[in-house]
């Protein structure tokens, strides 16, 4: 039997401290482990290929922020990431979003299709009728230069609501 600590049925996690020794690892040290993992997995070229990868991702990057956020997934045609860019930042309560940058963006990048996201602050992850405007004018301006809107995921601690699987695209 090893004397390494590992997952038991409760699902305790273990880091090591700076003299060696094994304790229970502190929720935010679990997430930023988690974060790093999943950096690693999702990088240029991993494949967006089910809603699944979009919210794992997401929720790990957007889930603990204390302000709004809103990014914008760039994919290729085989819905390839190209880049994650963190587009616009906001309070507690609201960011302001300009579909005209959202578009140089994707041409800078030759996006050919995005997924949006961002994140209520609040825990609540209902979409609001000002998220289910801007997505439309966002849909709308990215048809302009044929960049498909693949989906818009609201990030609500840990709980996402996706407008796709909404009907709402």
């Amino acid at each position: 039997m090893s004397n390494h600590p590992s997952l038991d049925a409760s699902a305790e996690l273990f880091v090591r401290d700076a003299g060696g020794e094994y304790r229970t690892a502190t929720g935010d040290e679990v997430l930023h482990r988690a974060r790093r993992v999943l950096s690693h997995r999702v990088r240029r070229g991993t494949a967006f290929s089910s809603p699944q990868v979009s919210r794992d991702y997401l929720s790990l990057r957007l889930g603990s922020l204390e302000h709004e956020v809103f990014v914008v997934v760039m994919l290729d045609t085989q819905h390839r990431l190209i880049e994650v860019l963190e587009m616009f930042r906001g309070t507690i309560d609201g960011a302001a979003v300009y579909p005209r940058e959202v578009v140089k963006e994707a041409l800078a990048r030759n996006a050919a299709a995005v997924i949006f996201a961002h994140c209520h602050p609040s825990g609540v992850a209902e979409p609001s009728a000002a998220d289910r405007l801007l997505t439309d004018r966002l849909k709308a301006a990215l048809a302009l230069v044929e960049v498909r809107v693949l989906d818009h995921l609201v990030v609500g601690g840990d709980t996402i609501v996706s407008f796709s699987e909404r009907g709402l695209l």
